[in-house]
């Protein structure tokens, strides 16, 4: 069953003097549990289509189902509450909170939810020990380098416990090796923490981990493969002998 479905997705802007699509009829149904990595050239309407699954933006015309949950023409204080319980999501640009130190950035969404303190606290320095930051709870983003603000962000996107958590291109603004530790940390929580992953990325190396890849070009899915489990392909390969 789809933990996540979008009809006939499309997107345009007016500039004024004519229209602009950006995505041009989509349909993407994701199975509860699956790690779909999302592709294509810059323009192909890679990061608007994730908004749109996210709630983070309106479609033209179209409709998304999220967890069960229509969110077509919800008002913006409904898709809050929506995403807060939803939604995990992991920005380029980390979007933390100056004025807040790495524990209460964590915190925050299960304190937006209306959670105990005290459990929520304890989830929060779990996180962080898990992303290897346990001694920089106190730390604010300033204090931080972009790899550990960035790990700061992974805890806090698992914070609630989502059942589908959304990272478009999260090491973007990182260097080789700390994109690589972020990208293996994120891949290690998101199967601890059995979510649903959507991912958008130019890195061929991290879609050949994915479950399946979707492929964008000018608006529109031109390629959707899901990629056969090792174990099926063994017993497939047996079954030919």
């Amino acid at each position: 069953m789809a933990i996540l479905e979008a009809r006939n997705l499309t997107k345009t802007i007016d500039t004024g003097t004519h229209r602009v699509e950006i995505l041009k009829g989509i349909d993407l149904e994701v199975p509860a549990g699956q790690f779909v990595a999302i592709m294509g050239a810059s323009g192909s309407g890679k990061s608007t289509l994730l908004g749109l699954l996210a709630g983070l933006d309106t479609a033209t015309e179209g409709r998304v189902v999220l967890d069960g949950a229509d969110i077509t023409g919800l008002k913006e204080d409904e898709l809050a509450v929506v995403r807060g319980r939803k939604i995990g999501f992991v920005f380029q640009s980390y979007q933390l909170i100056p004025t807040l130190t790495a524990e209460e950035n964590v915190l925050l969404p299960h304190e937006l939810l209306g959670g105990d303190v005290k459990s929520g606290t304890a989830r929060a320095r779990e996180l962080l020990e898990r992303v290897g930051l346990a001694d920089r709870t106190e730390h604010y983003p300033i204090q931080l380098s972009g790899g550990e603000q960035q790990r700061v962000a992974l805890a806090r996107a698992f914070m609630v416990k989502p059942p589908i958590l959304m990272a478009d291109e999260p090491t973007g603004n990182l260097d080789s090796v700390n994109g690589q530790h972020v990208l293996q940390l994120l891949l290690e929580l998101n199967q601890r923490e059995r979510t649903t992953l959507i991912l958008v990325t130019h890195d061929q190396a991290l879609a050949a981990r994915a479950d399946r890849v979707v492929t964008l070009k000018d608006g529109r899915i031109v390629a959707d493969q899901t990629r056969e489990p090792a174990g099926a392909a063994r017993e497939s390969g047996a079954a030919r002998q």
